[in-house]
């Protein structure tokens, strides 16, 4: 029985991907090495530890990861300042549904406690969410299921009884590895992501509400059985 639905949040619930983008290239620029927006894919859905460790190995990067990850923080902050927090189109009506027809609701991101509680206070989806948890507070990132298994554990669900919403290959992998039916975002304001872990694939949330992901839950579950 499908009792929980828990969300990713960059690119599920906030349109931030594009700060973390400008932000990486910006420092790369200055460091001398120009990339293409679309070289930052591959990081979509995994940790600043993991992107700079990464870039830093990739391009002999001179300072420390935690110092990257400090200028990216800056340098997003004050683009978050000046645009504001961008909302996913219809998902705080779809949030809003799902608490009404009595599903849990948790959130499962690779961002900093601090950041997604600063987030879904600015969406006014706070009260929403019984329950948040970032990456920073388990052993491993997606697409390991630990973030994932966590929320489900804070809940009172069973995995299985958990259906997560995400929209990256890791994201999609993580929800896969915790044994829950995955519904993949393909975000259309977003570059095409490799969502073939998810079990079925949506492109807004205006159309989703509790009953049809209870039938999407229930196909999948048959499916497996």
């Amino acid at each position: 029985m499908l009792e929980a639905i828990i969300f990713d949040m960059d690119g599920v619930l906030v349109d931030s991907e594009y700060t973390y983008f400008q932000s990486k290239s910006q420092i790369l620029r200055e460091a001398g090495h120009e990339v293409e927006e679309s070289y930052h894919f591959q990081f979509m859905g995994t940790t600043g530890e993991y992107m700079w460790e990464q870039m830093k190995q990739e391009f002999s990067l001179p300072l420390s990861v935690p110092e990257y990850i400090q200028q990216m923080t800056d340098l997003r902050q004050a683009m978050i300042k000046r645009d504001g927090i961008k909302v996913i189109p219809h998902v705080q009506a779809f949030v809003k549904g799902l608490s009404e027809a009595g599903l849990k609701l948790a959130v499962a991101s690779s961002s900093s406690l601090a950041e997604i509680k600063v987030n879904l206070a600015e969406i006014g989806l706070s009260d929403y969410f019984s329950e948040v948890v970032s990456t920073e507070e388990v052993t491993h990132s997606k697409p390991a299921p630990d973030v994932y298994l966590a929320a489900a554990e804070r809940l009172g669900v069973n995995p299985e009884n958990c259906l997560g919403i995400e929209d990256t290959k890791n994201g999609t992998g993580a929800v896969r590895n915790a044994g829950m039916v995955c519904v993949g975002f393909a975000n259309p304001a977003f570059p095409k992501q490799d969502l073939a872990f998810a079990d079925t694939v949506v492109s807004t949330f205006s159309e989703l509400d509790a009953e049809s992901l209870v039938k999407i839950y229930q196909e999948v579950r048959k499916h497996h059985a």
